[in-house]
């Protein structure tokens, strides 16, 4: 069984709270991913996910110019590495989101998708 540490994405992605939701949806464009890790210098206080984006845009046509600490979600479930990328993937459809940070104390190491989850799912032989 594959652990979180195994599969996840450790090109951690960040922006300070301060971050306008243009310039997060700019890093996250760039870098082709979902989500990036809202810090405040090491602390992990947030994420903000492309679905923060559409929410932002649905309700204030200003919101890029906004501070992503308006629409992130803040202090969201994380992971440690060592979990089980099943377990993971249960607290993920439970919480209904597709992105979790994966934690070592209190220093973010990196992020797990569904992406990722799926990934490892279909290179799995057959049981």
């Amino acid at each position: 069984m594959a652990t979180v540490g195994e599969v996840m994405s450790t090109d951690l992605i960040t922006v300070a709270p301060t971050a306008t939701v243009a310039e997060a949806a700019t890093v996250m464009g760039e870098r082709h991913v979902g989500s990036t890790l809202v810090v405040e210098g090491d602390r992990l206080i947030g994420i903000f996910t492309e679905r923060d984006i559409v929410r932002a845009l649905s309700q204030d046509f200003d919101a890029p110019s906004h501070p992503v600490s308006h629409w992130m979600t803040r202090d969201p479930r994380t992971a440690s590495s060592d979990l089980p990328v099943e377990e993971a993937l249960d607290v993920m459809l439970e919480g209904g989101f597709r992105h979790l940070p994966v934690m070592e104390g209190d220093r973010p190491l990196g992020v797990i998708s569904m992406r990722d989850i799926s990934r490892v799912t279909a290179e799995r032989p057959e049981e």
